[in-house]
């Protein structure tokens, strides 16, 4: 039975987000950039390490259809939440412990993370996948604990550099604690030598390109976490898991200064730690989410040992009331929320329910404004519009042109979703002078016709074609992309040429000359 528990909450947690997303949206624009890095396998990219690319081939070598793209968060969810409740027996939980520490996962802010193609929600399971091998180390000092830990450990180096922020507050909370005597087991350094192994492609990439994960930490820096303020990633602690904060809470007080789970303080401290390091960095809140998970798991425990307390003196109500409604109290929390956490309503019903919720920031942008639509429901609008106005400007042309036809977008989400939804369309692929795809840019020696996507149009450039014109644009009310057109332009002359060829060479050379 209780085997059976913690993969009957990881099972609902899988097939329940196929049922909460409403066919209404598109995939969101960051899934579409790691399919398209599926296209071109490499141990590393601009923006990420390799190991969501290759969970991206995966998809498209299955068919590629937005089932399979969620498949992998879905997945990743279920497997957190099963070692959740695989943790809370561990640490000598029953039904209820193990329960609730699934429950207050599944009501908190991961409901809405683990919806998303993205390297988070592995972060997130990577995250509790070492801390669940440590305190079974901690348990029965066995070796091949801490080598799963050191592969945990380098596959999320493979997965997100944030990563390396976890290690440096696990290696800061071994040193603090009486755990510090891992450090002088050989096994120890044999598991840190695994991690490394699997890491070292992605390091070797990383040093041939000049380092460009610097660079892309500073543009995030001056792009998105300008708006971020200190106060509010405090509250955003408290927030995205507000539904468990009576039980994490709870569970950190009681790994820090508690008797009974003295022999787990490391991992109180490698949540305080973890966190205070993104605080300092002023990183983003969500960075924050991957150190909660295991805080449930011990808060759990905690509550069921003064339950049991309890109901010695007030009788046996509570194994069939209270429990069963404090287990249910994160789940209520998700229904209030539900809205927020899964994109169930369609746009102009999300759009209608902006007063009810636009006090909680869900509605602000990383430009620090309040819209219609949560930014990500809004990244999820207009991409087929857009990948189907494309195709049909491509089709307009020529047969003789088309072969030598260049798709340039102004962004990454442009050029991956048109690639993506035109799959299986003869079209040559969308290129874009961002992120990766400098990687990827193709010769303009024989360009006869450019098609222009962009969300900030500018004809300056029409003198030099022989034909110009604007064909198309997104007109979803809703899509952040609205407005962004897609123009024509025939036989541009050698000038253009000119001009695209060097702001790619100079686009290049600043991803990875200002890392050096």
């Amino acid at each position: 039975m209780k085997r059976l528990l913690p993969l009957a909450f990881a099972l609902l947690k899988f097939v329940s987000g196929y049922l909460l997303i409403s066919q209404a949206y598109d995939l969101q624009r960051d899934e579409y950039l790691y399919l398209d890095q599926g296209r071109h396998l490499a141990w590393g990219y601009l923006e990420v390490p390799p190991l969501i690319a290759a969970q991206g081939w995966v998809t498209l070598v299955l068919g590629g259809g937005e089932g399979w793209v969620r498949f992998w968060p879905f997945l990743w969810g279920a497997a957190t939440v099963y070692l959740l409740g695989r943790l809370a027996h561990r640490l000598g939980g029953g039904w209820f412990a193990m329960s609730l520490a699934c429950t207050c996962y599944l009501g908190s802010a991961f409901a809405r993370l683990n919806t998303l193609f993205q390297p988070n929600s592995f972060e997130v399971f990577g995250f509790v996948f070492c801390l669940y091998w440590l305190v079974c180390y901690l348990q029965k000092e066995r070796p091949r604990y801490l080598y799963l830990l050191g592969l945990g450990l380098g596959l999320g180096l493979l997965n997100k550099y944030t990563t390396l922020f976890f290690i440096a507050a696990l290696a800061g909370a071994l040193v603090l604690t009486p755990a510090r005597r891992l450090l002088l087991r050989h096994h120890c350094w044999g598991a840190v030598g695994l991690a490394l192994l699997l890491w070292l492609p992605n390091v070797g990439w990383q040093l041939r390109h000049g380092i460009p994960f610097l660079h892309h930490m500073a543009l995030l820096g001056e792009s998105q976490l300008v708006h971020v303020e200190e106060t509010d990633f405090v509250k955003d602690q408290l927030l995205m898991c507000l539904p468990a904060l009576w039980v994490w809470g709870p569970g950190l007080l009681a790994l820090l200064v508690g008797r009974a789970f003295r022999p787990y303080r490391v991992v109180g401290l490698v949540s305080v730690l973890g966190v205070a390091v993104l605080a300092a960095l002023h990183g983003k809140s969500y960075y924050a989410l991957g150190y909660y998970p295991v805080l449930f798991a011990f808060g759990s425990v905690w509550w069921e040992t003064r339950l049991a307390r309890f109901e010695q003196r007030w009788g046996s109500w509570g194994p069939v009331v209270l429990r069963p409604a404090l287990v249910a109290v994160p789940l209520l929390f998700l229904a209030a929320f539900l809205p927020l956490m899964f994109p169930v309503h369609s746009p102009a019903t999300m759009a209608a329910l902006r007063p009810r919720y636009v006090s909680l920031g869900a509605y602000r942008w990383e430009d620090g404004r309040d819209h219609a639509l949560p930014q990500d429901y809004a990244d999820m609008l207009g991409w087929r519009e857009l990948a189907d106005k494309t195709w049909a400007a491509y089709q307009s042309l020529p047969a003789s042109i088309r072969p030598h036809t260049l798709i340039i977008c102004g962004n990454y989400g442009q050029a991956s979703a048109i690639n993506y939804y035109n799959r299986h369309r003869p079209l040559p692929p969308a290129n874009s002078l961002n992120g990766s795809y400098l990687f990827w840019f193709p010769s303009l020696a024989q360009c006869q016709a450019l098609i222009i996507v962009d969300d900030e149009p500018d004809d300056e450039w029409a003198p030099h074609f022989a034909t110009y014109h604007r064909f198309a644009a997104i007109t979803d009310p809703y899509a952040r992309e609205r407005g962004t057109s897609i123009t024509l332009g025939r036989e541009p002359n050698s000038t253009v040429r000119a001009h695209v060829t060097q702001e790619w060479r100079t686009a290049l050379a600043t991803w990875e000359g200002r890392a050096r």
